[in-house]
C-alpha cells in the first residue's frame, strides 16, 4: 500500500532539534508540517536563485539599456525646451512678417509635417541631412 507520504530519519544538531521541539509545542503545529514547509521554502528559494542567474544578467541588460534611453529622452526634451525658450525669445521683438515671408514659413510647415508623417507612417529615422522646403 504505497502512502502519499514517504518517512525519512535524519539528524539535527542539538539547538536546532530543541527549537523545533518549542515551535511542535504550540497549538496546532506538529514536526512534521514545521519540517515540510521549512523544505518547501528551501527548495522555493533555491529554484529563485537559478531562475535569477539564468534570467537576472538579461534583466540588468534590458535595465541598462531603459536607462540610456531615459538619459537620451531627458536630453532631447530639454534640448527641445532649450530651443523653442531660445526661438521665443528670438522672435519676441521682431517686426510683422510680409506675406512671403508667411507663405514660405506655412510651406515649411506643411514639409516638416509630412515628412514627421512619413517617418511614422515608414517607422523610419528623419533624414538629418535633407532641407525641410
Amino acid at each position: 500500500m504505497k502512502t502519499a507520504k514517504n518517512r525519512h530519519q535524519f539528524f539535527l544538531p542539538d539547538a536546532l532539534s530543541q527549537r523545533l521541539e518549542t515551535l511542535a509545542g504550540k497549538p496546532g503545529a506538529s514536526k512534521t508540517s514545521i519540517m515540510s514547509d521549512a523544505l518547501a521554502a528551501w527548495m522555493e528559494r533555491e529554484g529563485a536563485a537559478e531562475i535569477d542567474a539564468k534570467f537576472g544578467p538579461r534583466v540588468e541588460r534590458l535595465a541598462r539599456m531603459q536607462a540610456r534611453t531615459d538619459e537620451k529622452i531627458d536630453l532631447l526634451v530639454e534640448t527641445l525646451g532649450m530651443l523653442i525658450r531660445h526661438e521665443m525669445m528670438m522672435v519676441a521683438h521682431q517686426p510683422a512678417f510680409s506675406d512671403e515671408t508667411r507663405t514660405l514659413g506655412a510651406a515649411r510647415y506643411e514639409s516638416f509635417t509630412d515628412l514627421v508623417g512619413r517617418r511614422l507612417a515608414k517607422r523610419t529615422a528623419l533624414p538629418v541631412d535633407k532641407p525641410l522646403a
